[in-house]
């Protein structure tokens, strides 16, 4: 089953929409400007634009889907969004316990609420966690992950906008890195790139490249599809084992 285009993932699941920008990889989201699109169109759960919402009715599309699925959950919001009540957090991970069959990628920028909903709730084994890491500012996101107890712990360094650094990986699984796209969009070094790689190697981590997005590996700004997806001369879409992680 592959019905969304994100490179990473099989399924978008969104009990949630709507956000707002809390860090400098806000600054062009591509989730406002879908969001904005769908509500011009008469999308159904886009009256609101990109205002937080809550989609109670979309709790149990999971539940129908019977074929083993990875989903990104709130693709289009952050499930630890400052609107977003407990008990309805409780509510999608029912869901998610209730459905094994299925994986949950679910990814954040908000790492303290993240550490404050888990202060107090254990996830299902079939969570993949993650935490945007966009640049060396908001590594402490990665500390607060770490402690976390999850199937797979993952970083999405998307969009790299800056050089991230020294990276302690111990207790990560997969790392994500990818390029800003969109007409705005601020161009990813190769080297910032190749300085996550080597670190993901070192340190035994799945590696997966996502894209070059608006600006390409020679500093040329063209078509993402254009750019394409080779990195050091190959597509990177490895993930992580799934086996006695914790």
């Amino acid at each position: 089953m592959k019905y969304s285009k994100i490179e990473w993932t099989e399924a978008t699941w969104n009990p949630s929409t709507g956000c707002n920008k809390v860090s400098a990889g806000c600054k062009n989201c591509y989730a406002e400007t879908m969001a904005k699109r769908l509500k011009a169109m008469g999308a159904p759960g886009y009256e609101n634009g990109f205002e937080f919402t809550l989609m109670p009715e979309r709790l149990e599309m999971p539940l129908k889907i019977k074929k083993p699925t990875k989903f990104f959950v709130n693709s289009m919001s952050d499930l630890f969004h400052e609107q977003m009540p407990f008990d309805f957090l409780d509510r999608v991970f029912e869901v998610i316990a209730q459905t094994p069959w299925h994986s949950y990628q679910i990814l954040t920028k908000r790492e303290a609420i993240l550490r404050d909903y888990c202060s107090t709730h254990d996830l299902p084994d079939n969570v993949w966690l993650g935490v945007s890491v966009e640049s060396a500012k908001v590594k402490k996101r990665i500390d607060v992950l770490r402690a976390i107890s999850a199937g797979i712990r993952f970083l999405s360094v998307e969009p790299l906008i800056a050089d991230v650094g020294a990276l302690d990986l111990s207790g990560i699984h997969w790392v994500i890195v990818g390029g800003e796209s969109g007409p705005k969009a601020r161009p990813m070094h190769p080297e910032w790139a190749l300085n996550v790689q080597r670190q993901c190697e070192e340190q035994g981590v799945a590696f997966f490249f996502k894209q070059w997005g608006a600006w390409g590996e020679d500093g040329v700004k063209r078509s993402k599809k254009a750019n394409g997806r080779i990195f050091l001369g190959r597509e990177w879409n490895e993930e992580p084992a799934t086996v006695g992680m914790k």
